[in-house]
């Protein structure tokens, strides 16, 4: 891998598909986490760049990759089994790349989920826990807790990193969720954050304090599993 930047690779699902890949594995990585985009955005956003570069600072290697879809740049995402797919062929990928080290899977939003579903089919090769940054536990609007059904059937640990002006996971319905999961599941809520970790002028704070906070429990929480 390139010192000044992250190393490019192609990952390939199934025997017609291939989506492009960034590692960044730091000296002395103690875990890697295959980090997964959002629906409206892929890899490269500023969101994922950000969060991989502050998580190899503290000593996490990730593996963000494409969806099919966001590799087509088509707006429409995958139908779950192709994104599951997706997840899995990361997860081997990653595995490959950092051998020896403990795999996370998880992401942003609409990638989470996607790896939460997977993991809940059948357990990802290798992965110690799952970690969500913006779990999307109902669309805007339409509270329910029916997205999270599949969480019953997985068995890692997981971490939700979660804003409380959350608008796709209204706090009263997301911590019975997480309590019902315990003590599997641990919550993480960041004061004031949006769906996108974004916090107003009047919070006091700015998104980059914002996402060190995020980012140190992440790295904290991979220390406990």
């Amino acid at each position: 891998m390139k010192e000044n930047g992250p190393q490019k690779l192609v990952i390939e699902v199934g025997k017609a598909t291939s989506v492009s890949a960034l590692l960044i594995r730091p000296k002395g990585a103690r875990a890697c986490f295959v980090f997964a985009h959002g629906a409206g955005a892929g890899m490269t956003h500023s969101f994922m760049e950000q969060a991989a570069a502050g998580l190899a600072g503290r000593g996490l290697a990730t593996l963000r990759y494409q969806f099919p879809y966001m590799e087509k740049a088509s707006k429409r995402p995958d139908p779950p089994a192709i994104a599951h797919a997706t997840v899995r062929a990361a997860v081997k990928e990653a595995a490959r790349h950092c051998p020896g080290l403990p795999l996370i899977a998880g992401g942003k939003s609409f990638g989470g989920r996607m790896t939460s579903q997977a993991q809940a089919k059948q357990p990802l090769d290798g992965v110690r826990g799952l970690a969500f940054f913006g779990f999307p536990l109902h669309a805007a609007g339409k509270p329910s807790i029916d997205r999270a059904d599949h969480l019953a059937q997985v068995d890692v640990p997981m971490l939700f990193l979660q804003g409380t002006n959350d608008k796709l996971a209204e706090l009263q319905l997301l911590k019975p969720v997480v309590e019902k999961r315990k003590p599997l599941a641990t919550l993480h809520l960041v004061e004031a954050a949006d769906h996108s970790f974004h916090v107003p002028a009047r919070s006091g704070r700015n998104d980059r304090e914002v996402m060190n906070e995020t980012l140190d429990a992440l790295a904290a929480w991979v220390g406990t599993i």
